[in-house]
């Protein structure tokens, strides 16, 4: 049941990503190709799980599926980032829960001392956050936007999201730990 209503969801974030992309064609290849990024990124817990063998469930996936439709179709295409104050920490938080529960899946089946486990997971987040404010930035110089705020915040908006997303795998390297002492 799960994975038909993640085809489903999958399926109505392509359409309307395509929608996107060709109402959006006169701002640009920039622009193009970020919203039809969404249609290989809302893929990807399945594109891993064929590449890496590994086994995402399909409550993560759906969280994923979700999460990419906040981000990327609400927050960017839909300027949700710019209508509602405090709505990039929102997203920012639920990345730390996504990647704190990789992070898990990565060390589920090893036997590792309980706080080993639980600096693995919030490194882990670190990590991803981490790799994601460089790849704005980075994307930023090359194609001249402005998605850190660094013109209006400084680092701040930078440091912010790396902290939120830390706040959001507090959840999960918790529950491992708690897990891990029974």
């Amino acid at each position: 049941m799960m994975k038909k209503l993640n085809y489903v969801l999958i399926l109505i974030t392509w359409v309307l990503s395509i929608i996107a992309v060709i109402m959006k064609l006169d701002d640009g290849l920039v622009v193009s190709l970020k919203n039809l990024s969404i249609i290989i990124l809302v893929c990807l817990p399945y594109i891993l799980n064929k590449l890496f063998k590994c086994k995402l469930s399909d409550g993560f996936a759906f969280i994923w599926i979700i999460f990419i439709f906040m981000a990327q179709y609400l927050g960017v295409i839909e300027r949700f980032y710019s209508i509602f104050p405090g709505y990039d920490k929102v997203t920012h938080t639920i990345s730390g829960v996504l990647s704190g529960y990789v992070g898990y899946m990565l060390i589920k089946n090893k036997k590792l001392n309980p706080l080993f486990g639980v600096l693995f997971i919030l490194s882990f987040t670190w990590l991803c956050a981490g790799l994601w404010e460089t790849f704005e930035f980075t994307c930023d110089n090359l194609f001249g936007g402005d998605a850190q705020q660094v013109k209006a915040t400084g680092v701040a908006d930078t440091m912010w999201d790396m902290i939120v997303a830390f706040i959001g795998s507090l959840f999960v390297a918790g529950t491992y730990y708690i897990k891990s002492n029974k």
